[in-house]
């Protein structure tokens, strides 16, 4: 009888010596090269440290017109050192975040389908040839039952979805996943259960396998380049390894938006290279998907490094401390002002509050093992054997939108854009002239409202409600500069059918 084990490696080599393809990379080189010029970069940044009080004032001022930032601007925002200016920025971020944004904060939760990885990255636990972890892809009724937990035990209403680089989780697999999690239906308290946006974090794809996400319904595709440097890069994945190729990760979101995916979402992984030249990559990012699509990434993560089961970090020389942390937010809140930007559970408690008033986003009630929603086990027994990294925030999704409440923020369920048609080029147009924000405060004030009714507690619904009443009074009295008394009338009532039990109500 032939081994089961052997099978799986030819097919593993196999699957990988396929996948990548040059003519999915070639088309957007400019002469042979990438848009990431590391020399333009680093003159740029030590240029920018000669930037008067006066210049970085300008730059403050131009990053209201919720444009992307020249390379020029963004090298000289990051080398503020002075105190005194980097708390201008710092009321800036706020101020364009709330522009932008208004104060809502969107929630979502991760749910992870498999530990199975070809990769071995230098920072990872899921890396290959970790023996410490539990290797495990979920079955279709093991993601189903995983989101049936987060849909209607939590509360929640959109997911982003992470798969590991491994043919037992390729694009078929990403495909049905996200059927299956969007076929949930389940009653609860006052409504029903369900996901109504399923975001994906996977490893990049050739167009072919991207075009099956999107006839599946992805909402965002989410691929981080990890680090832009290149020598970095090279240092912590290994030159044999699927990630091992720069720019098959790099160009993964322009096969994205040719395949039809106009909602992109890009991310460093701060700690790798100095987080300077990050932010540099990030803006060049944007701006070259602008240049080639007319609109930018939709969604910003900042994830810092953190510990992993067996993995050693002795090599790591770019920390970013928590002070350069809270700064690199703002500045690419300025940079990338129109983009929605994620600070995620990685971070403590006390850290996303000091960060939240320039964030869009944040998850809650976090899992990051495998098939951990089910097992539901202890927030203080975090199984380092199934999961990629260590958690800063276990706190239950109840518990955190009580505090954001207590801070001001409205939490939006809102998922209307998206099935409103209102994506790609749509919302950046209508990101930077602030017109989505008035539709996003009234369907953040409507979803809200469900969850409230749905699964709060008394203690969390009644700082909810007041909110939503504070919310309510803010909208009247914009009313009609911003709002038409038609519109009004409609909020009202939509709100009272909503109380009455009604569900899924968005303008």
């Amino acid at each position: 009888m032939k081994d089961d084990t052997s099978t799986r490696k030819v097919s593993v080599a196999e699957w990988q010596k396929n996948l990548i393809k040059q003519s999915e990379i070639d088309p957007y080189l400019e002469n042979g090269k990438d848009f990431i010029d590391e020399e333009a970069i680093e003159t740029a940044l030590e240029r920018g440290k000669q930037a008067s009080p006066e210049q970085i004032r300008e730059i403050i001022k131009k990053a209201y017109d919720i444009k992307l930032m020249s390379a020029e601007d963004t090298a000289a925002l990051v080398n503020v050192t002075d105190p005194a200016l980097k708390e201008e920025v710092f009321k800036a971020a706020r101020e364009i975040k709330t522009k932008v944004y208004d104060n809502r904060v969107v929630t979502f939760a991760p749910l992870y389908c498999g530990s199975k990885c070809v990769n071995s990255c230098k920072y990872c636990g899921f890396r290959c040839e970790n023996n410490s972890i539990d290797r495990r892809v979920l079955s279709m009724d093991e993601i189903e039952a995983e989101a049936r937990v987060l849909a209607a035990k939590i509360g929640h209403k959109r997911l982003v979805v992470v798969y590991g680089e491994h043919p037992d989780t390729d694009a078929e697999y990403i495909a049905e996943s996200m059927k299956r999690i969007y076929s949930i239906k389940e009653k609860v308290r006052g409504g029903v259960g369900e996901i109504r946006r399923v975001n994906v974090n996977a490893a990049p794809l050739p167009i072919e396998g991207l075009k099956k996400l999107h006839e599946a319904g992805i909402g965002t595709y989410q691929v981080f380049q990890e680090t832009y440097h290149k020598k970095t890069y090279e240092s912590v994945h290994p030159v044999q390894t699927l990630k091992g190729n720069y720019r098959w990760r790099l160009y993964a979101l322009h096969r994205a938006m040719d395949a039809g995916i106009d909602d992109v979402a890009v991310g460093a992984l701060f700690g790798l290279a100095p987080w300077r030249f990050e932010i540099m990559g990030l803006v060049a990012h944007a701006r070259d998907l602008e240049k080639r699509f007319g609109l930018g990434p939709h969604t910003v993560s900042v994830p810092r490094l953190e510990p992993a089961a067996d993995t050693d970090f002795s090599w790591v020389q770019n920390w970013v401390s928590d002070e350069d942390f809270r700064y690199l937010i703002a500045c690419i809140r300025l940079a990338i002002p129109y983009a929605g930007l994620i600070v995620t559970n990685r971070e403590k408690p006390e850290m996303i509050r000091s960060v939240i008033k320039m964030c869009t986003q944040r998850d809650a009630d976090t899992r990051v093992g495998i098939g951990a929603y089910v097992e539901a086990f202890s927030a203080h027994d975090q199984r380092e054997e199934t999961q990629q990294f260590i958690l800063g925030d276990t706190r239950s999704l109840d518990e955190i939108i009580r505090e954001l409440a207590s801070m001001g923020h409205i939490v939006s369920f809102c998922t209307a854009g998206y099935r409103c048609g209102r994506t790609g080029k749509k919302i950046m147009d209508a990101l930077e002239s602030g017109r989505e924000g008035c539709f996003c405060k009234l369907n953040a004030v409507l979803t809200f409202q469900e969850w409230l009714e749905d699964f709060a507690t008394p203690e969390t619904k009644k700082i909810g409600d007041e909110i939503i009443d504070k919310e309510m009074k803010e909208i009247k009295a914009r009313v009609p500069a911003d709002f038409s008394e038609a519109l009004w009338e409609h909020l009202v009532k939509a709100r009272e059918k909503i109380l009455s039990g009604e569900r899924d109500l968005y303008f």
